[in-house]
């Protein structure tokens, strides 16, 4: 690489190691030194001329405070697995399923107002007369059970052990007091919390950067009492850890109707961000962020006023947060940090209007990563770790400009690994590299522009519910990957967003998901308006791609309500006399169909009118197909799993799809391969996406340039 430069690099530093501390600034270019979950910076460190990012987690560590206002706690509803009673009296012990280090019971007055007990054979909700707790044994009596149904408890507990310590704590070892997390939704707490934050302020005159891990509400994340299913529950998306007696009285007050514990509970499946959200949710949603936003901005304003900066840390405590919501910007944050697996994470950070977008790296310098398996420690390949995120993430980082990338944990971990030492300088410098060609124009995009849409719509741009790892098994999750790296325009829209013209400067919709989901859309497709909208759209020349089963819903002729577009539908039973129309897969659909792409067939596929042309199936069953309606096309994936030959499908399926040619200027021919052609400094940056050597060409105005690259290698080719 040329052109080595300094800058926009956080290092964490630590205490004990200003050797190696001030050492690894110079060689990775740090100009920023920062704090950890565990680790603090000496003086020597602090006065050494970089800037200081300094981490708090506003609503933890604050135990002494906590101990004297316990019911200032949060809380959450908790509901017990269901139990079939076999006579009259049923007992349940309320914390029998929970990890009793995180989780107590509220039994107070005020909580147990809320406390439901269900009869889950009939979906009855059972009177409180017929149901009596004893706080000494933990324990709810069920009187008059019908024998042989099924019951369940849905209670309020207070968080004991805030869980992202929680996690910390577990995987380090740490033999320290467990922080309990405070409510900043009582009076007396945010008081508090703003004096402690305004004494933090003035005792810390060193540091120039305030890094908010994130603000007061953690995602939903429960632990079990059994270590064979410790994970309970996880929803990076969910609101359920911001609940109390308090908030559900002030919801009434400003909303005018009541919600119960079975408003969060739902039937013990809770509301998934991978569902359609329903009002209640909404409303309480708004009513959260509207909240977290209030409080927030004081305590932004309050930094500022010590002329230092605020950014928050887009994970953990991000609840209420919203950064693609409206009121995202009343905060006044300067900049925002994110945890990055990926390249849609990279773009997630990246669309937020904020002045810095800054990216934390993987992995995280901890002795084990998130799965539990070595890092740095004995058996850990940090290296081989670290190029696999690279290489998802430095996709995503020739499309979108991010100003900053950095690390986390203990820095003294990476002593035994040299090597590591070595390809974070790489990083480095690769980055700010890229990052400078941002910073001289805009990067080439193709004329494409795509809105993906789900029932979230710009509100949860370029996320599900979590990182990659978390929501793999989401078709849609795959498809935000790839496009993350792909030169197009992407946005993300909603049903009511197709229903009020926002498909006007659109060239693709993809829909993807499976029936019932946000993603592929649930009851909205019973609305009308939405389907007449698509059908114009397609026919006057726009593309619309499904994935999996796009549009589906019961109660009409077609499961797909796209079917006559897409020349595809899904029988689920209601055919299986109908005759089918036979299909052979298209020889010259290995032009749009690179060799080792394919999607996993699904059964029940079927062609509606025998007009589609089918490019590849599955045991006799169409798996990608395309379909001329009007001037458009319907395309149909049964589904979609990322790699880099089906990342290029993508791509192709766009481009035919709009009748352009599949030879672009400044395209790899190699599916392995990527490039980003920036014109104002004339760089062209190509990058080889698989562990072996690769050659590619690129068409360029200049002609056409042929590349040889290393495995996971990048090359500059200046034009």
């Amino acid at each position: 690489m040329k052109d080595k430069r300094k800058g926009s690099f956080t290092l964490p530093g630590e205490s004990g190691y200003e050797g190696l501390t001030l050492e690894l600034a110079q060689r990775w270019g740090a100009d920023v030194i920062r704090d950890s979950d565990g680790t603090v910076l000496s003086d020597e460190i602090i006065s050494a001329g970089y800037g200081i990012y300094s981490t708090i987690c506003i609503i933890r560590d604050h135990n002494q405070w906590a101990e004297k206002h316990p019911d200032q706690l949060q809380q959450t509803f908790l509901v017990t697995a269901p139990k079939t009673a076999e006579e009259n009296c049923l007992i349940f012990h309320l914390m029998e399923d929970f990890f009793e280090e995180q989780f107590l019971v509220n039994g107070s007055r005020e909580s147990m107002k809320y406390w439901q007990v269900y009869d889950r054979t009939v979906n009855q909700e059972i009177s409180p007369q017929m149901w009596t707790y004893d706080g000494e044994t933990g324990n709810v009596i069920l009187q008059q059970a019908i024998p042989f149904h099924e019951y369940t408890v849905s209670f309020l507990a207070y968080r004991i052990w805030e869980e992202i310590s929680m996690y910390n704590h577990v995987t380090n070892n740490w033999d320290k007091e467990h922080l309990m997390p405070v409510d900043p939704i009582h009076e007396d707490t945010r008081v508090y919390l703003y004096q402690w934050l305004k004494n933090w302020c003035e005792t810390h005159e060193s540091t120039t950067v305030v890094r908010f891990t994130s603000l007061f509400y953690n995602f939903v994340w429960m632990w079990g009492s059994d270590e064979r299913k410790r994970n309970l529950f996880t929803d990076w998306g969910s609101y359920d850890f911001t609940v109390s007696p308090k908030a559900l009285k002030d919801f009434k007050k400003e909303y005018g109707y009541s919600l119960t514990a079975e408003d969060f509970i739902n039937q013990g499946k809770f509301h998934v961000t991978h569902m359609p959200p329903c009002k209640r949710q909404l409303d309480y949603m708004e009513f959260i962020n509207k909240f977290v936003v209030d409080f927030g901005k004081e305590l932004v304003d309050l930094v500022h006023s010590y002329g230092k900066k605020a950014y928050v840390f887009y994970d953990d405590s991000w609840v209420g947060l919203e950064p693609y919501n409206s009121r995202f910007q009343e905060f006044g944050f300067d900049g925002l940090i994110k945890c990055v697996f990926s390249g849609y994470e990279v773009r997630l950070c990246a669309g937020v209007e904020v002045e810095t977008h800054e990216l934390r790296l993987h992995p995280y310098l901890f002795p084990v990563g998130l799965g539990g398996a070595p890092t740095f420690c004995e058996g850990g390949n940090p290296v081989a770790d670290t190029k696999d995120y690279w290489n998802k993430v430095r996709r995503a980082l020739l499309r979108e400009k991010i100003d900053r990338i950095g690390l986390g944990g203990y820095l003294h971990l990476v002593e035994d690994f040299p090597d590591f030492v070595e390809y974070i300088e790489k990083i480095a410098d690769e980055f700010r590299l890229i990052k400078s060609f941002h910073e001289s124009g805009s990067v080439y995009t193709l004329p494409l522009k795509i809105a993906v849409l789900h029932s979230w719509g710009s509100l949860r741009s370029w996320t599900l519910s979590g990182h990659f790892h978390e929501t793999y098994m989401h078709d849609l999750i795959h498809i935000n990957e790839a496009l993350s790296g792909l030169p197009v325009s992407v946005e993300f829209i909603s049903f009511d967003d197709v229903k009020n013209g926002r498909l006007s400067d659109v060239d693709v919709v993809i829909n993807a998901g499976a029936a019932g989901t946000a993603w592929s859309g649930g009851d909205s497709w019973k609305d009308s308006k939405v389907v007449e909208a698509l059908t114009r759209f397609t026919y006057e020349g726009g593309v619309l791609i499904g994935v999996n089963e796009p549009s589906a819903v019961d109660g009409y002729q077609t499961y797909f309500r796209m079917a006559n577009v897409l020349g595809i539908d899904e029988d689920t039973g209601a055919r299986v006399c109908h005759g089918k129309w036979s299909f052979e897969v298209e020889a010259d659909g290995i032009s749009l169909v690179p060799p080792g792409a394919g999607v996993k067939g699904r059964a029940g596929v079927y062609l509606t009118d025998g007009k589609a042309r089918v490019l590849a199936e599955e045991n006799g069953i169409p798996t990608i197909t395309t379909h001329e309606f009007g001037n458009g096309c319907g395309i149909y994936l049964s589904s979609f799993q990322l790699n880099c030959e089906n990342t290029r499908l993508l791509l192709n399926l766009m481009l035919h799809g709009k009748k352009m040619s599949l030879d672009q200027m400044y395209l790899t021919d190699n599916p392995y391969t990527e490039c980003a052609w920036y014109p104002e400094s004339r760089q062209l940056v190509v990058i080889n996406n698989s562990g072996e050597v690769q050659c590619t060409g690129v068409k360029t105005a200049e002609g056409r340039r042929e590349v040889t690259l290393e495995a996971f290698d990048t090359v500059i080719v200046e034009l």
